[in-house]
């Protein structure tokens, strides 16, 4: 069977740098970070005291009262962006068949937010004051499916969680399924809101957290070589894709095409990556071998890039296993030095900006690149945004559980 081709309609995101794409854009070319000390709880008893906070969250503004007592942070985050990318896509989806619209998302952590106050209330005021809405609102899958209400999709819908590589897995997933024939459109992406008292607690006792308090918007520092660690962030994106054919014939905004996709792990360690770097090595050539494209034709990866001291420099190892004397000509920059480390909505957020990167002909910088890693060694776009025409992209997320996801783009 010939593959479809897919391509990408609309992107909408939601982070501590903004409410819309366009902010959240316009911040990461600027060199914006982040980061700030933590408001929503009393951190004197943590080591890490800061993060990328969706800072002034107001719920109230998207939703009605009775709707957001329903729903949990992390699912209105991702429907906030979906409204946005819904909109931008143009599409009208009540003129669509909805039996081949589906919705695949990512989250790795889901609801902790409701867990924690439930828990809170029921050892406080009893089991029978825990709502009934705590169930739902808790549920990884609770994403997905509220976005199907909300826009009528009635294809496939679930949610892949694999921690950091949730929103790889779920943005492959959507890709093969329109390229199977199983749907024309699907609602793609990732959420995450783990910004708690628990969540920062178990960061923190697995020392994989920055201790830079006194200086939270220089703490995340991909691949330099002064890294302690990375910043927990938050924030959700969501990605239209349709075929390709389908899109043209209603006039769509096509962004970019989404070509090709690689899944592998390490089997190695449940937190720690193989210091071989086989694994992302091999979800990186098999994204360009299902998308057709010679290692090199790529101009720029936007790499998974945690500030953590052995992430960056196995994926710098990997880029150059697969790449070779090519990686030197790579643009290579991390998101995460920015808006923080979106945990399972990394993937997303991450592949929204590669896909600006194409259309725009501009890639955004890696921050903090002040002392050189002599195991970090290729260009990571240091401080400094920069204008490139990128005909062809790769989005790479490394998962706890040694889970390695590559995706690749190319312009259209």
């Amino acid at each position: 069977m010939t593959k479809r081709r897919v391509v990408i309609t609309g992107l909408g995101a939601v982070s501590s740098l903004g409410f819309d794409l366009a902010t959240n854009w316009d911040n990461l070319l600027k060199g914006e970070s982040g980061a700030g000390t933590i408001t929503r709880f009393d951190t004197s008893k943590h080591s890490c005291k800061f993060a990328c906070e969706v800072w002034n969250w107001e719920p109230e503004k998207y939703f009605p009262k009775i709707e957001s007592k329903r729903l949990d942070k992390f699912t209105m985050y991702f429907l906030v962006a979906a409204d946005e990318a819904i909109k931008a896509s143009g599409l009208d989806l009540g003129r669509e068949n909805r039996t081949l619209a589906g919705c695949i998302t990512g989250t790795g952590i889901g609801g902790i937010h409701e867990i924690e106050a439930s828990k809170v209330l029921q050892v406080e005021r009893g089991a029978d004051r825990v709502s009934p809405f705590f169930i739902p609102k808790i549920m990884a899958n609770a994403m997905a499916g509220q976005a199907a209400i909300r826009f009528g999709l009635q294809g496939t819908c679930f949610v892949t969680s694999s921690a950091c590589a949730s929103a790889g897995h779920a943005i492959g997933m959507a890709l093969r399924s329109i390229q199977w024939g199983e749907a024309d459109i699907m609602l793609t992406g990732g959420s995450e809101a783990a910004t708690t008292e628990l969540g920062l607690a178990g960061f923190c006792s697995l020392k994989a957290l920055s201790l830079r308090n006194g200086d939270p918007k220089r703490a995340s520092r991909p691949f330099d070589r002064d890294r302690d660690g990375f910043v927990m962030g938050e924030g959700a994106a969501a990605i239209v894709l349709e075929e390709y054919e389908h899109a043209r014939r209603r006039g769509a905004p096509i962004v970019c095409e989404l070509l090709g996709y690689g899944s592998t792990d390490d089997a190695h360690h449940i937190t720690a990556p193989n210091e071989d770097a086989d694994g992302p090595s091999r979800a990186i050539a098999m994204a360009l071998r299902d998308g057709g494209v010679a290692p090199d034709r790529v101009q720029y990866i936007n790499a998974h890039g945690t500030s953590t001291h052995l992430n960056d420099k196995i994926e710098t190892a990997a880029i150059k296993r697969v790449f070779g004397a090519h990686s030197k000509r790579l643009c290579v920059s991390s998101t995460k030095s920015m808006v923080g480390h979106l945990l399972g909505a990394s993937g997303a957020f991450e592949l929204a900006a590669s896909a600006l990167s194409i259309q725009r002909g501009q890639v955004h910088p890696t921050i903090n690149q002040e002392t050189p890693d002599p195991d970090c060694d290729l260009d990571y776009v240091p401080n400094t945004a920069r204008d490139l025409r990128v005909d062809y992209a790769l989005s790479n997320s490394l998962g706890f559980g040694g889970h390695n996801t590559s995706l690749l783009l190319g312009r259209i």
